[in-house]
């Protein structure tokens, strides 16, 4: 079944960086377009940067797009021989504050992993 499994997540501080990485399974990888999406409490899910499908035999690249509030500071990547999906963060501020989650749909059908924290604070 599809699995996708998030880590990276942590405390720092503003101006820092993080890589959350979020490993899949289950599914062909390379096939599907990949998205981050984050949540901070009392708040909706928002969508944070997506990835498209490669396929074939490219083991990185696919078109990227990000939320206005990340572009230039997060950098969505995958490598498809590894089966997982990156996202690169940088100039973190207290309002990237929030669970980040790995999302992708596969036949009308939404997949979400468990979420990884991250928390930027001095």
């Amino acid at each position: 079944q599809v699995q996708l499994v998030e880590s990276g997540g942590g405390l720092v501080q503003p101006g820092g960086s993080l890589r959350l990485s979020c490993a899949a399974s289950g599914f062909t990888f390379s096939n599907y377009a990949m998205s981050w999406y984050r949540q901070a409490p009392g708040t909706e899910r928002e969508w944070v940067a997506g990835i498209s499908y490669t396929g074939g035999s490219t083991n990185l690249g696919g078109s990227t797009n990000y939320a206005d509030s990340v572009k230039g500071r997060f950098t969505i990547s995958r490598d498809n021989a590894k089966n997982t999906v990156y996202l690169q963060m940088n100039s973190l501020k207290p309002d990237d504050t929030a669970m980040y989650y790995c999302y992708t749909t596969r036949n009308g059908r939404d997949y979400w992993g468990q979420g990884t924290q991250v928390t930027v604070s001095s």
